[in-house]
């Protein structure tokens, strides 16, 4: 049974507690999440920062990764 004294719903969970704008500086400078592209006929991997902005890209994970650390990033992976 679902208790109606609950902090969180469907409706309003955690995530719905910061504003959208609040969620894309989160984490700009010390998050970088990388997403498999496809340029000009070959696969690789895009490297955003926290807000979406294209701040590079790599042949494989692996060396995305390596390149987000290098830059004392913290290295996340969206599908």
């Amino acid at each position: 049974m679902k208790n109606s004294n609950s902090a969180h719903t469907a409706t309003q969970g955690p995530e719905r507690a910061m504003p959208a704008a609040d969620w894309a500086r989160f984490g700009v400078e010390q998050i970088a999440y990388i997403r498999p592209v496809v340029v000009n006929g070959v696969h690789a991997m895009a490297i955003h920062a926290a807000d979406g902005t294209p701040i590079g890209a790599a042949p494989t994970a692996d060396l995305a990764i390596a390149a987000i650390l290098q830059h004392e990033m913290a290295p996340v992976r969206v599908h």
